[in-house]
């Protein structure tokens, strides 16, 4: 038996409030999982076109299904392991603009759409000089809705009520006031008229979003078994973990149409993203960069037996707590709070988050992610956060290579693997050289995009981490900055 309206009999049709632009695992396990939950108890009264935005895709499986599928959300709350699933009827059906294009341009004829969201990877959101008005469709993601926004301006004589929502979910900063420069960049590249630009600008609103759920996605592994205990069949299985967060920075008015509060979601409108972004990016981001070298140097090889570990465990609390949230400018309670769903979230049974998948990039991930909150905490404190600079020293003796008599699979920049590869190569181990070693690496401003040897102290610090990693191993090196 197959998952489709026929074989669901709960199956409930909307009116077709919302255009979407990507099919994938993230957006059904986040904005379709949301807008089903707001149907169901907020009233919401409204279902998902889906646009397939490149040529191949789930179009024609989600059609197959109805819109129809199932959503297991695994993860702790409050400190148990919890499954459930259930299935989301909020996509009324799918369309390929490049077998369906009229089909495509008929959505904008529709006085019921009023949001559009996307997820189309971070590359989704760019500009393509190459882009016509009349291509059938556009390459871009952007292209292909200022088409129909466009299509849609004209059908309704420019109407202001008769705008868009726009709320991107792909990651990058300030998505939607690039998705808008881009569109008004096309309006000009078409030569379209000024009035066009100007009902952009005043009857369209453009979020930018913060959004955080770990989707793994399809359970390829288990789905045998998860067919089985369903009872049906279900070719668009989707699997996120149960915390979720949706930042949208517009005005307060957007929540009265999108209802999320009344259906109990962890959505928050504001005015200002930046803070809660800096948040993201410095506990959950940063706690992961700073635990994954000495983590690993240590002998540990997922997330979740690191929090664990009673040594490991206690470094990265201690590192969140102590050092990385009281550079932050939210309130205390909340960053706490904060902390404390994330290291829930690391130690999440159904998820396993290898160290090394992790460890892509370390130097520039250190850069974005830990070094703010370094140069942060010596400038409030006029001291160094030793357990930042302990990660710091480790991450130097990681790129090493070395675990042991095992060796480490590096990833990142062909240049930083070559640099690490000539100073280890020249290093004897003593003193003077590893102090050799750690000034050459701070003073790589390719990275740092500043020389890290001017942070008072750093280069003192550092040299003597690598020192004892060196010399007495990571196990007892620690010691010194539980």
């Amino acid at each position: 038996m197959k998952l489709n309206k026929e074989t669901y009999k709960e199956y409930t049709t909307y009116p077709e409030r919302v255009l979407q632009f990507g099919e994938g695992n993230f957006l059904r396990a986040f904005v379709d999982w949301q807008i089903d939950k707001m149907n169901k108890e907020a009233g919401f009264n409204g279902s998902i076109v889906v646009v397939q935005p490149i040529e191949n895709g789930l179009v024609d499986k989600i059609n197959e299904q109805d819109g129809l599928y199932t959503l297991y959300l695994q993860g702790m709350s409050d400190g148990k392991a919890i499954a459930e699933h259930s299935v989301i009827n909020s996509i009324s059906r799918g369309v390929n603009p490049y077998t369906q294009h009229d089909e495509y341009m008929k959505i904008a004829q529709n006085k019921d759409l009023r949001f559009v969201f996307s997820n189309t990877t971070e590359a989704g959101i760019a500009y393509d000089e190459n882009d016509k008005l009349e291509d059938k469709p556009q390459k871009s993601f952007p292209g292909k809705l200022t088409a129909l926004l466009y299509n849609r301006f004209k059908f309704f004589n420019g109407q202001n009520d008769k705008g868009l929502i726009i709320i991107p979910c792909e990651l990058i900063d300030r998505n939607g006031d690039k998705l808008k420069e881009i569109i008004l960049k096309y309006a000009k590249l078409w030569n379209l008229e000024a009035a066009f630009a100007a009902w952009i600008n005043d009857a369209n609103t453009f979020c930018s979003t913060l959004v955080d759920r770990i989707v793994p996605g399809y359970p390829r592994d288990t789905i045998k078994e998860i067919t089985k205990e369903l009872g049906y069949e279900d070719n668009l299985v989707d699997v996120g973990e149960h915390f979720h967060l949706f930042i949208i920075e517009g005005p307060k008015w957007i929540e009265n149409e999108f209802p999320t509060s009344k259906a109990g979601l962890n959505v928050m409108f504001v005015e200002d993203m930046t803070p809660y972004r800096t948040r993201k990016v410095r506990i959950l981001n940063g706690s992961h960069t700073s635990l994954v070298p000495v983590s690993y140097l240590y002998g540990l090889n997922t997330v979740a037996e690191s929090v664990e570990h009673e040594v490991m465990g206690k470094f990265i609390r201690n590192t969140i707590k102590e050092e990385i949230i009281p550079t932050l400018d939210l309130p205390e309670e909340e960053l706490s709070y904060y902390a404390k769903v994330v290291l829930e979230r690391f130690m999440n049974p159904f998820v396993k988050h290898y160290l090394m998948s992790i460890s892509l990039n370390s130097m520039s991930k250190y850069e974005t992610r830990d070094l703010p909150s370094l140069l942060q905490f010596v400038k409030a404190k006029g001291q160094l956060p030793k357990r930042l600079v302990f990660s710091l020293a480790a991450l130097m003796e990681f790129y090493k290579g070395k675990r042991g008599e095992e060796v480490i699979k590096l990833s990142d920049d062909a240049d930083v693997l070559e640099l690490y590869k000539t100073q280890w190569a020249k290093c004897d181990g003593s003193e003077v050289a590893l102090r050799k070693l750690a000034t050459t690496i701070l003073a790589y401003k390719k990275v740092w995009k500043m020389d890290l040897n001017e942070v008072k102290g750093l280069t003192e610090a550092v040299t003597h981490y690598l020192l004892n990693i060196e010399k007495i191993g990571i196990k007892e090196a620690i010691k010194e900055v539980l």
